[in-house]
């Protein structure tokens, strides 16, 4: 599983502010109507990319939930900073 339901959170609460910020171009008062054309178009694209991972999130939460997939713990294994891992010279 590439995706865990944290990272698809992410990703979505990210493209949210990109399509916030997005929509706030559209209400500048002077902003050319080539400006508002390319954001409008812009923010289209945001929304399906942003719909798209909801739906993944959706269906990942759904696998978990019904046992289909399982949720795998990645654990760290941090080297640097402890002397047993010092090589000796």
């Amino acid at each position: 599983m590439a995706e865990t339901l944290g990272t698809l959170a992410d990703k979505i609460a990210i493209f949210e502010l990109k399509r916030f910020h997005m929509a706030e171009q559209l209400e500048r008062a002077d902003a050319s109507a080539e400006h508002q054309k390319s954001c409008r178009e812009k923010l289209k694209i945001l929304t399906e990319q942003r719909d798209d991972l909801a739906e993944e999130l959706s269906g990942l939460y759904d696998d978990i939930a019904s046992g289909r997939k399982k949720i795998k713990l990645y654990r760290q294994f941090k080297m640097y900073n402890d002397p047993k891992y010092n090589i000796k010279k």
